[in-house]
């Protein structure tokens, strides 16, 4: 399976009490943290729903 970087480059203040438990379940808590995981398609979809506060990378 392939990996995926995560990186948030936008602060979550403003952003939905929604969307900030998506990045949380995604493990990123400070700006400019990364964290990897396993490309799956919830981690993807996850991902694509905060992709205006992260950047996605596939390692």
């Amino acid at each position: 399976m392939a990996k995926i970087k995560i990186k948030q480059v936008k602060s979550s203040i403003g952003s939905t009490k929604r969307q900030k438990a998506t990045l949380e379940a995604l493990g990123l808590r400070k700006m400019n943290q990364t964290v990897e995981h396993e490309a799956t398609p919830q981690v993807v979809g996850m991902a694509k729903k905060v992709g205006h506060l992260v950047s996605i990378e596939e390692v």
